[in-house]
């Protein structure tokens, strides 16, 4: 039987891993920090060590020296995946994302047991791959649905296909499609970005398709449209739900036979254009609603690249305020000012609706108003939550999975049918009950707090079991 030391200073994945790696047949050990994983080490002999990167005092890479021959297998979040690379140049077996399922941890865990001889060189290439999408794609933030948006571009750019990118107001809808167009083989060619929304609805089809002489009052010349000013690039429109009628009729004939006709001509001209679509609405529930036509839905919808709300994105937020920092630090002329430790825990706990766009405009704010070097919160205008200690108090811990924290009914029912007794709940069946009975009345930081996780941490496993955020808790957490 293969012994595992899991060194993980969350308390409610610890015990999950090590439940999982039990049933499944290995002998677990468990630590909460380096020093503690020392000593383990010292007395016993262990087949893996499985170790977070970020632990209290000391980094998890320290146990690779420390554990001699052991392989160590590094836990990162997407956030970290930099200093992944650098834990696999230290010598670290191999590293696995947070969030990771069940079957992930177990593929990998049997991989390094039975081939303990894996090739650094090639896992050290995958680590860098994904940690340079972001820079070379004009994005930052290493997020897993990021990293899902940054897969999804490479594959979809080399192509002809029609890219439909779905997102709130400010989320960078048009980074997306800057990236699509210079990985795909027109980049040499025009790339032209038009608003739908900006533009007056009866103004949109001459600015788009053009328009003879005398086609109207005041058109005086002959004129072409933007759809032909990118003949041979890519087009990409903007908030196309916004798009009238007619002009959805024009641009279908666009995408079904590679022409356009200007208005008031009989002539029609082929254009060759790789069209980029963004909108922040519903395209399909306007199509049912008769807004929007649902043979061109269909076109658009070729390949969608959902992107992230900036409150979705775990770490990417401080990431991406540094940047915007040091791009206003440049622009007002104001070097060496940072964020206070305040000014960065209101960044991370503000809930963002309006997005990167609302937190560059926050952040410019702040430089404006800045006195020293430090940018405090009231600066930009955000204010923090009172934030305590995000570990599960004892009498929680001790009650994992904890009967009491089941509604009575479930409980009966359990006992009654012959399911599952609250007693065997895994980990994301305590979870799921807990959130969901509990996630009306507490704000994202106190649930968090209960639980004895990290918001970044109650965030993924949401993603991962599917659970979504109650807007009214979304509020709160802000």
């Amino acid at each position: 039987m293969s012994k595992i030391l899991i060194v993980e200073d969350e308390d409610i994945i610890r015990s999950a891993l090590k439940r999982l790696l039990e049933r499944h047949r290995f002998e677990v050990s468990e630590a909460a920090s380096v020093d503690d994983a020392l000593s383990h080490l010292k007395s016993n002999r262990y087949n893996l060590v499985i170790s977070d990167l970020r632990l209290p005092k000391a980094p998890g890479t320290d146990l690779i020296k420390l554990a001699e021959d052991t392989p160590v297998l590094i836990m990162t979040s997407y956030a970290s995946m930099r200093s992944a690379v650098d834990a696999m140049k230290q010598g670290a077996v191999d590293y696995i994302a947070k969030p990771f399922d069940h079957d992930e941890m177990l593929e990998t865990v049997n991989r390094i047991l039975d081939q303990p001889e894996r090739p650094a060189a090639s896992v050290i290439e995958e680590a860098e791959a994904a940690s340079t999408d972001a820079g070379t794609m004009g994005m930052i933030g290493h997020c897993a649905p990021m990293q899902m948006v940054y897969q999804r571009i490479r594959k979809v750019a080399p192509t002809e296909a029609t890219v439909l990118v779905q997102g709130e107001s400010g989320t960078g809808k048009e980074l997306v499609a800057k990236a699509i167009h210079n990985y795909s083989r027109r980049k040499g060619e025009p790339m032209i970005s038009v608003n739908c929304a900006a533009i007056p609805e009866t103004l949109i089809e001459s600015e788009l398709f053009g328009y003879e002489k005398g086609a109207f009052t005041g058109a005086n010349t002959n004129r072409s449209g933007l759809v032909e000013a990118a003949d041979g690039g890519t087009l990409f429109l903007d908030e196309i739900g916004e798009l009238p009628l007619e002009a959805q009729a024009r641009l279908l004939r666009v995408l079904q036979e590679g022409e356009i006709r200007r208005i008031g001509s009989v002539q029609s001209k082929k254009v060759n254009v790789r069209l980029v679509a963004a909108t922040h609405r519903n395209l399909k529930k306007l199509s049912s609603e008769g807004e929007f036509r649902l043979d061109l839905y269909y076109r658009l919808n070729v390949m969608e690249i959902a992107l992230p709300a900036l409150r979705d994105r775990g770490e990417d937020i401080l990431e991406i305020a540094e940047f915007l920092l040091g791009e206003a630090c440049k622009r007002m002329d104001r070097p060496n000012l940072r964020f206070s430790k305040h000014a960065s825990d209101a960044i991370m706990q503000h809930d963002w609706p309006g997005n990167v766009r609302e937190l560059e405009n926050a952040i410019e704010r702040g430089v404006i108003l800045a006195e020293g070097n430090l940018i405090h919160s009231d600066d930009m205008g955000v204010v923090p939550e009172v934030t305590h200690s995000t570990r599960m108090p004892p009498q929680v811990q001790s009650a994992l999975p904890s009967v009491g924290m089941i509604p009575q009914s479930q409980r009966s029912a359990a006992r009654n049918d012959g399911t599952k007794a609250p007693e065997d709940l895994s980990l994301e069946d305590y979870f799921q009950h807990f959130v969901l009975e509990h996630q009306d009345q507490m704000s994202e930081t106190e649930l968090a707090q209960r639980l004895g996780i990290s918001r970044k941490c109650l965030w993924e496993r949401r993603q991962r079991l599917g659970i979504p955020r109650k807007k009214a808790a979304s509020k709160k957490s802000g």
